[in-house]
């Protein structure tokens, strides 16, 4: 088994460090625009030598695209056009616009469209670590389009990284993400403003700062130039989660301003429901 990994950051290398320490693939080449990225995932050795797409394509069993989603809806009808027979997958957010890019791709059944529900708030592939994706969900979506074979290789290849795998339509796929996954990196981003705002003024609101303000602020590092194509492919979505969550704060907000302490008791309690989701 080769297999070329198409991004070398977080989620490509991650993917490439335990799939190779756990005997799935022989040989990983490694493709990513930024030379510093490619050098430095050679130095670290998740991958055994970089190449150019055409040819790391023509060379692999199995294709990995691991990069923003605007770049893989570029990137992917290319790689698809490469192929003969090798299967492609690839590991972005959002999946809509991604699979309406290649609907009618002759090679379509080669292709598997997927997204492994784990990812910590760093990038670059110095933050590639072994065990993220362990115990995690893998979704796939719509895989009435894709070849039988494909499909096997690709859950192989998450039951080898210890993953669940769950089967999605892709539109739903986008509406769930939008509520579980892309609003909390934007509440996360807009707590981190507002608190910076504030520490302009008070220099020393950090020194307060706990264990619940950590995790709770921890996606703002996020890399932009990750979520803003997220966001951007999947704003309806995001739109309709966002004015929900904004009603949610409104009715906090008037609540605690009017000393309704029912009221707020009431919503709490209605919030602490979300144990029996996440913990049953």
């Amino acid at each position: 088994m080769i297999t070329t990994v198409i991004g070398l950051g977080l989620i490509g290398g991650s993917a490439a460090i335990d799939l190779r320490k756990r005997d799935f693939t022989n040989k990983i080449i490694g493709v990513d625009n930024d030379k510093i990225n490619a050098q430095t995932a050679l130095n670290i050795g998740f991958v055994d030598e970089i190449s150019d797409l055409e040819q790391s394509v023509k060379k692999a069993d199995l294709i990995i695209i691991a990069i923003p989603v605007d770049a893989a809806i570029k990137i992917l009808p290319k790689v698809l056009s490469i192929i003969d027979k090798q299967i492609v997958v690839d590991m972005c957010s959002t999946k809509s616009t991604l699979l309406d890019a290649v609907k009618n791709h002759k090679n379509r059944g080669r292709y598997v469209a997927s997204h492994p529900m784990a990812g910590t708030e760093f990038s670059g592939p110095w933050a590639a670590i072994s065990g993220m994706f362990d115990s995690k969900a893998a979704i796939l979506c719509d895989t009435e389009d894709s070849d039988k074979d494909a499909i096997k290789l690709i859950k192989k290849m998450y039951d080898i990284l210890n993953m669940r795998v769950i089967n999605m339509n892709s539109t739903n796929h986008d509406i769930h993400t939008a509520y579980v996954s892309h609003i909390s990196h934007i509440s996360s981003f807009a707590l981190a403003l507002t608190v910076l705002d504030k520490e302009k003024n008070e220099k020393h609101i950090f020194d307060l700062a706990s264990g619940g303000f950590d995790s709770t602020v921890r996606l703002a590092k996020s890399s932009a130039d990750m979520w803003i194509p997220i966001f951007n492919q999947n704003k309806e979505n995001i739109t309709t989660v966002l004015d929900n969550y904004i009603n949610k704060l409104q009715k906090f907000r008037d609540s605690i301003s009017n000393s309704k302490t029912d009221n707020v008791r009431s919503m709490i309690q209605e919030a602490n429901k979300i144990k029996r989701v996440l913990y049953k």
